[in-house]
């Protein structure tokens, strides 16, 4: 095994482990209160804040192994595939992005952003409180805490998404994000964001789904799309929630 390799496999598996410990706490609170609002029939809506953010509302939306119940939000200029140009820097467009995906009171949100500054987060963060949304945030604390107060790219409240939560999940995501160096290379390079996140969600989503069957509620799991038996399964699901949640579109 290279240097690299070994390193960067043993700071990742070492960050896992320091989420799975000092976390579980907040996870088990975040899968019961999702679980609650699965059982009343509410969506679990997922909002990921910002250029590769949306890879962790990916993660758990209409996702092999995952629960249909998930509203993925993927509003158009928020991530990089559709920043032509971006929104995620924009103040203001938080109402009309909770009102498009129907997330009002008492719904609840997970508000995703690797970091937890990004201007659309904050933004998302401060309307889902004036809402009375349940909020649960997933971010990297101490490398918000690092970013200036006076840094360009912040939202002009100065906050994180974290100080709006109900529920503030660590991603644990150190600062600035990669960890590896090389002599001769100025930068650290190789990031830790998007598997740490992705990490953490499915965390939450397993103790979730186990919590809603324990509470006598049934989730709605999706099987992968490459396995004999997958459309008998998945297309009556799909038809169940078509209508509620709007990027499930048809496939068959």
């Amino acid at each position: 095994m290279t240097r690299l390799i070994s390193e960067y496999t043993t700071q990742v598996t070492d960050l896992m482990k320091t989420i799975a410990k000092e976390e579980e706490a907040n996870i088990l609170k975040a899968a019961d209160l999702l679980s609650d609002k699965v059982n009343e029939g509410r969506l679990i809506n997922i909002f990921g804040a910002g250029g590769h953010s949306a890879i962790a509302a990916m993660e758990i939306f209409w996702r092999a192994g995952g629960i249909a119940q998930v509203n993925g939000m993927f509003p158009v200029g928020t991530n990089i595939i559709t920043a032509g140009p971006t929104t995620a820097k924009v103040q203001g467009l938080a109402p009309y992005i909770l009102n498009f995906y129907d997330v009002y009171k008492d719904d609840v949100l997970i508000l995703v952003n690797f970091y937890g500054l990004n201007i659309i987060g904050v933004d998302v963060a401060i309307e889902a409180q004036k809402r009375g949304v349940k909020l649960i945030t997933v971010n990297a604390h101490k490398f918000a805490k690092k970013v200036p107060k006076n840094f360009i790219w912040r939202h002009s409240s100065k906050k994180n998404i974290n100080d709006f939560a109900d529920i503030a999940v660590d991603n644990h995501v150190p600062y600035p994000d990669a960890i590896l160096r090389e002599e001769g290379i100025e930068e650290e390079f190789a990031p830790t964001a998007t598997t740490l996140t992705c990490f953490t969600l499915n965390l939450i989503m397993a103790e979730t789904i186990k919590a809603i069957k324990d509470k006598g509620g049934h989730p709605d799991i999706w099987v992968s799309n490459n396995i004999p038996g997958c459309d008998e399964h998945n297309k009556p699901i799909h038809d169940r929630y078509r209508k509620r949640i709007h990027h499930l579109y048809p496939v068959w």
